[in-house]
């Protein structure tokens, strides 16, 4: 056997213990049965019970003796949760707001939320005359406008109604929403299409779209929205849905969501 075709089988080898343990990170269930990983990966199940060795032998995976099923083990977790520990919120949405700002004209910002308000922290500004800016830092309800409603929608419904319980939905313009019923209703929908939509709710003369960024376990952790003057972006809001759509998907991905969690 030359050196090169040593190589290239090592390397062969290693590329499917890392698909292997790639199968864990994705997939709904918390354990894997040997067959099961065999046929997905196509490959046979005396190479996985080798890969699989290999892995326990690190603690990259553990086994259940009755059972004799697989599940990450505790040095997978520490890898993912040091990949969390480095990930800065702000510096991985900058690329997604810089693309959703280019893409849509608009303004593109992300919130992130504090108790039962929520605020700006990043935004990126379109080169326009007319343009949307927000003021960072500043905290809002939840119940006014496309960011604030994203959040809100995608609680759990004790949340809900907890927060609702707790504030009076108070009218910021004359479009907000102030009826706990029809906030229901409005809630709900949102879930259904995946992100929310305000025209004047919370800023008269402005339209916007917003969506939940997940994380790892499925909890909102961010929202991205793109806004812009009611006369200009209105028209657009269906346009630019789908770009915001994509965008937190790729941020979502970032922080370990796979959807489904929810």
């Amino acid at each position: 056997m030359t050196e090169e075709t040593s190589s290239s089988r090592s390397i062969a080898a290693v590329e499917r213990a890392m698909d292997v343990l790639l199968m864990f990170g994705r997939h709904s269930r918390p354990d894997l049965g040997v067959t099961e990983i065999a046929q997905e990966l196509e490959i046979t199940k005396a190479a996985v019970h080798r890969i699989l060795t290999a892995l326990r032998n690190r603690d990259l995976i553990i086994t259940d003796p009755v059972t004799r099923r697989y599940a990450l083990g505790p040095a997978a977790i520490s890898l993912g949760r040091a990949y969390l520990a480095r990930t800065d919120l702000r510096v991985l949405a900058a690329p997604e707001l810089r693309r959703l700002a280019a893409q849509c004209g608009e303004t593109a910002t992300l919130s992130i939320r504090r108790g039962d308000t929520r605020l700006y922290v990043d935004q990126v500004v379109p080169d326009q005359e007319l343009r949307m800016e927000v003021a960072l830092g500043i905290p809002l309800p939840l119940h006014a406008g496309s960011s604030s409603k994203a959040f809100l929608a995608f609680l759990s419904e004790s949340e809900i109604d907890t927060y609702l319980s707790r504030h009076p939905l108070d009218a910021v313009t004359d479009r907000t929403i102030t009826d706990p019923d029809r906030m229901r209703k409005e809630l709900a929908a949102i879930k259904r299409r995946g992100y929310a939509t305000s025209v004047g709710e919370r800023q008269t003369g402005s339209a916007s779209l917003a969506a939940p960024v997940f994380g790892h376990d499925g909890h909102i952790i961010a929202v991205l929205s793109v806004a812009g003057p009611q006369s200009r972006f209105k028209p657009r809001l269906a346009e630019c849905a789908p770009l915001l759509m994509d965008s937190v998907g790729r941020l979502s991905a970032e922080f370990g969501y796979r959807p489904g969690l929810r």
